[in-house]
């Protein structure tokens, strides 16, 4: 199954996606819906007002999510390839929901970073309550995986140890289009999908989910260790080598570039970047 939230007149609404239709289920976002415990009956069932998928305006799949939990240092081949060490544990840091935009919304370049950098990311979206899960429970946990991308303002992230000031500037980090359940992808609560962003027409990043150190499971088992998940909090598993900071000269993002962020299975976020006013 695959989901989605649509800005309509009359607000968001959650839908579920048939094809090049777009089915209102009654509740305002995917977030809400993943709130009920009947959910996945809610949304195979819903009759609610269809809409066109072309030219539908896509919100930030979950709007307020509790927790935005981002894992860094995850993918094998990377770590690698950079002369590091495989970690024993994920590293984990925090988003907040004001970061968060539409799949074909504008990525706000703040004044005060001059180094807004690229991070195409699987997002794990979880659909039950958990704490210490484990095994089966962590696996029935996940509601669903989707397309996020983890722009990060470099200069701001590396001006102490602590991750966040650079990691959560507000209007950066598109979420979607869709959330689609693990039994629709190869691997299931392990998807092994081709994950790719391009910055105008060039592909920076090129990767396949498979590579993941600590995957979608573990993840869900060492983060609910901590906290508890709730439904719509939102996991982002980590990115691949390619990132701009890297490059030799760094390259970062321009007013008027177009991030494209690609994974396969799971739909396309393409966002334009702009300078933000002030």
């Amino acid at each position: 199954m695959k989901l989605a939230t649509l800005r309509t007149s009359s607000g968001t609404q959650a839908v579920r996606v048939d094809g090049d239709r777009l089915i209102e289920i009654g509740c305002p976002d995917v977030g809400a819906l993943l709130a009920m415990p009947d959910w996945q009956q809610r949304a195979e069932s819903a009759s609610g007002t269809a809409h066109d998928a072309a030219g539908a305006d896509f919100a930030p799949l979950v709007l307020n999510p509790g927790k935005i939990v981002c894992v860094g240092l995850n993918y094998r081949h990377h770590i690698l390839e950079m002369g590091r060490e495989i970690p024993e544990f994920p590293t984990l840091f925090a988003k907040y929901p004001e970061a968060l935009i539409g799949p074909a919304d504008d990525i706000l370049l703040a004044p005060e970073s001059d180094a807004v950098d690229w991070e195409a990311e699987l997002a794990v979206v979880i659909g039950t309550t958990v704490r210490r899960a484990r095994g089966g429970s962590a696996e029935a946990a996940i509601a669903g995986f989707a397309v996020l991308n983890d722009v990060t303002m470099r200069d701001w992230q590396y001006r102490t140890m602590m991750w966040d000031q650079g990691k959560t500037w507000e209007a950066t980090t598109p979420l979607g289009p869709y959330l689609v359940t693990p039994d629709e992808l190869p691997g299931g609560v392990r998807p092994a999908l081709d994950l790719s962003c391009r910055v105008n027409d060039e592909v920076v990043q090129s990767a396949n989910t498979g590579d993941l150190v600590f995957d979608s499971v573990a993840l869900v088992e060492y983060i609910s260790t901590i906290l508890t998940l709730r439904p719509g909090d939102v996991i982002a598993s980590g990115t691949p080598g390619g990132v701009g900071h890297a490059r030799k000269p760094p390259r970062y993002l321009a007013p008027g570039d177009v991030l494209t962020t690609d994974i396969s299975g799971l739909g396309i976020a393409r966002n334009r970047a702009v300078a933000e006013a002030v």
